[in-house]
């Protein structure tokens, strides 16, 4: 494999040897580069041999470094590889539930290992042909992070519309004996991987421990746009209660025996359940962060640890509204009326999401025309949009509307506030830019 060198950084050991863009890495100690995986593997020690082709033909640099540090190279693809695709045909993808007419990544389906490693994404592992499990391993590539949904292979296999599906369970035994350890994820299907299949799962999983370290147990999502889908049920106030209560069983047992609580339901089934967020130590490490398990948790401590340090005389006077989404809307209520802001007056709109449907109740797939719409009329100084609604690195919403539209249609400033707890009590306070 032959990779374009995108750019060198100023003063790193790629400029020191005279490495420039436009170059190509070919080996690196006398093997092919796959991809980003074997490019950091090989790379990594205190001796590199780079193989590269340049202007003037085909050279060998041998350099000598301390171990682990970069060479400072950007190739012209992050992954140097193209993605691999999903192959499962999930009951619940929530692709599958997305309008037609939107913007084409939004129906990209990746199932990719190494993006899994380099960037925490959930993988099934049915798209990993042998020779890649072994380089998985040669490559000690851990932790993963693994979409299991249940270990019994006929329910999993079937969950998934993929008989490659079933092999979860040996797949994991021979990661574990390999030494390589994972997160686990899995999205609960009511009346399908619940009950009394969630705790053969968790039993499972719990045996694979110290290598497995984690699972999230996450509800299933359901839009508007199942048309032609499988039937599935949503959970309500009742079945989170269950669920949350099966999975606290869970967590006394487990804690006794491997010394963690290791199954954590996400935020969502609380805020459904309309029950209290676990103590902050019933997270432990927050390893499942990501996955929308403790956010709120970790959210309220940091909005709490920012008002105890403010100055009231920095606050500015104004009328602040709030656009959530109507899981959150209650507990951002709650956290603001007990940490009242002087010479503020804080109102938080919950927005149905009348784009996906009322059943996606996160602030996250918030859209632009739907706040449009449901705070026409409203009178305030600023208006306050979660960040994570926002595309990475753009302010457009899910469908494309710019935060700026917000601003010239409702009269209002829209200002996107941090996912960070403090960062939302600055904006709160009207320092947003602080």
């Amino acid at each position: 494999m032959a990779h374009r060198i995108l750019s060198v950084a100023p003063g790193s050991i790629a400029a020191s040897v005279g490495l420039a863009p436009g170059d190509v890495l070919l080996r690196i100690n006398g093997e092919p580069v796959l991809d980003q995986v074997d490019y950091q593997f090989l790379s990594s020690g205190e001796r590199a041999v780079l193989e590269v082709r340049d202007a003037d033909g085909t050279v060998e640099i041998d350099i000598e470094k301390d171990d682990g540090e970069p060479l400072g190279i950007e190739f012209e693809s992050t992954l140097m590889a193209e993605v691999r695709p999903c192959e499962n045909k999930c009951a619940f993808c929530f692709i599958d539930q997305m309008p037609a007419g939107m913007r084409d990544t939004l129906y990209v389906k990746d199932d990719d290992w190494r993006l899994s490693l380099m960037m925490g994404n959930y993988i099934t592992l049915t798209n990993v042909p042998d020779r890649e499990f072994d380089r998985i391993i040669a490559r000690q590539a851990s932790p993963l992070y693994l979409s299991v949904h249940a270990t019994d292979g006929a329910v999993r296999a079937a969950l998934m519309g993929n008989p490659k599906a079933a092999e979860i369970v040996p797949q994991m035994r021979r990661l574990k004996t390999a030494g390589i350890k994972f997160h686990c994820q899995i999205v609960l299907c009511p009346g399908i991987n619940d009950g009394s299949v969630l705790d053969d799962t968790l039993e499972t999983l719990a045996a694979l421990s110290p290598a497995a370290l984690s699972v999230a147990l996450v509800p299933v999502g359901l839009t508007r746009h199942r048309q032609g889908l499988a039937p599935l049920t949503p959970y309500t106030r009742e079945t989170a209660k269950a669920l949350i209560r099966q999975a606290e069983t869970w967590q006394r047992a487990l804690l006794r025996r491997i010394g963690t609580r290791f199954a954590f339901p996400a935020d969502e089934f609380y805020c459904l359940s309309g029950g209290p967020l676990p103590e902050d130590a019933a997270y432990e490490r927050y390893h499942q962060i990501e996955n929308g398990v403790g956010l709120l948790r970790t959210f309220e401590k940091e909005f709490k640890d920012a008002y105890r340090y403010h100055d009231p005389a920095e606050t500015q006077k104004r009328r602040v509204l709030i656009a959530t989404g109507t899981s959150a809307a209650p507990f951002l209520r709650d956290l603001i009326d007990k940490h009242p802001l002087r010479g503020v007056d804080a109102q938080v709109a919950a927005i149905h999401n009348d784009f996906l449907g009322h059943r996606v109740t996160v602030a996250g797939l918030l859209t632009g025309r739907d706040i449009l719409r449901q705070l026409q009329g409203r009178q305030a100084d600023e208006l306050l949009i979660p960040e994570a609604a926002l595309r990475h690195e753009q302010s457009v919403f899910l469908d494309d509307t710019p935060l700026s539209a917000l601003t010239e249609a409702l009269g209002i400033p829209a200002i996107a506030a941090g996912c960070d707890g403090a960062e939302f009590f600055y904006a709160l306070q009207g320092e947003a830019s602080r």
